[in-house]
């Protein structure tokens, strides 16, 4: 049929049609909250990149779970600060690590939240890398990054030499890791590094260690992003040298993206995420239609930033490009968003 007996604009008329026909409709169940832990006790620092949210230290982190719960937000996900940083990430998978002294303390305080293990161990290795730094003319041997002199004179003169991640060895600490944090109490392993393999040796570790329960929430396809500046700031986690182009996807590459995500499900992840979520709504739709498992998007400090800062400037209505966002989010084919806007979004919705 068509005009004038078809007209789309009936089912448009009032807020409560529109309501009553939504075909998609976010709710706070399938949200997940980010949360950056530091040492100390009453620290609420706050992240000038990423107006409202902070460096929480533990009994802070607590605080904020109580309020996540009451939301009706289902879970966390915990970035940790260290108070020391070495080239194997011991903070990472040291059982008395900061994500896990507040895994444990949130376990306690708040039960019934599920905790998420954010497995990468740039926020706990000296150089900011996500793996174990080798020169690339010496591969049998870790890199020490020398930090005599200026900082920048040194991360600039490292720069322009080659070196590698190597792969490999670095599967070995981010399986300990995700082992410790499951010791700790985490309800979700989720690695972030992409080093190849490494579901598969997560997988391994945590059944041989009593946990084959706990399932994993794979970064399958994680972008060398521009929108990960802010997050660096929270989590001091900026490379001291180089990038993470060597390792993280090609913006460019969707196909590579599907390699990615078939080959996490083969090695046994139970949830595929993509990163960012705006830039990449093509691939978190392409991933929906494609693999039987839920799919989750993070949506990244950068596309927070934006979002604040042109409300900040008034040339856009924050909350509703919030919620269109998160909508299109979605929309797209993620059950699951990772958001720093979740706890607004969910007193809205309310």
């Amino acid at each position: 049929m068509t005009f004038p007996v078809s007209r789309p604009r009936r089912l448009r008329r009032t807020e409560v049609l529109r309501n009553f026909v939504r075909e998609t409709r976010l709710t706070p169940e399938g949200f997940i909250y980010p949360l950056f832990v530091c040492a100390g006790e009453g620290v609420r620092k706050p992240i000038g990149s990423m107006p409202g949210v902070f460096n929480l230290s533990i009994d802070e982190t607590v605080k904020e779970c109580r309020e996540v719960k009451s939301l009706g937000i289902p879970a966390v996900i915990l970035f940790g600060l260290p108070e020391k940083k070495d080239e194997v990430a011991t903070g990472a998978w040291a059982d008395d690590g900061i994500v896990q002294k507040a895994t444990r303390a949130i376990k306690a305080a708040v039960p019934g939240l599920m905790v998420i293990g954010d497995v990468c161990l740039c926020e706990y290795m000296s150089h900011g890398h996500c793996g174990i730094v080798l020169p690339a003319a010496n591969p049998g041997g870790p890199k020490t990054v020398v930090t005599t002199g200026s900082a920048a004179a040194e991360a600039e003169k490292f720069a322009a030499e080659a070196f590698e991640i190597a792969n490999d060895p670095t599967l070995d600490i981010l399986a300990k890791t995700a082992v410790s944090q499951a010791r700790a109490g985490m309800d979700i392993i989720a690695p972030s590094d992409m080093m190849d393999g490494r579901v598969g040796a997560i997988r391994t570790a945590l059944d041989a260690n009593g946990f084959a329960n706990i399932p994993i929430l794979s970064y399958a396809a994680k972008f060398a992003s521009g929108f990960y500046g802010p997050f660096r700031e929270a989590a001091d986690s900026a490379p001291q040298f180089g990038d993470r182009r060597s390792y993280q996807m090609d913006p460019a590459n969707f196909r590579e993206a599907m390699k990615e995500m078939e080959l996490d499900l083969a090695e046994g992840a139970d949830m595929l995420m993509v990163k960012p979520a705006l830039p990449y709504l093509d691939v978190i739709h392409a991933a929906y239609e494609r693999f039987e498992v839920p799919i989750a998007a993070y949506q990244v400090s950068g596309e927070f930033a934006m979002i604040e800062a042109a409300a900040k400037n008034g040339w856009i209505d924050r909350d509703r490009v919030m919620l269109e966002s998160l909508t299109s989010i979605q929309r797209a084919g993620a059950s699951i968003i990772l958001t720093y806007f979740a706890k607004d979004v969910a007193k809205i919705l309310a």
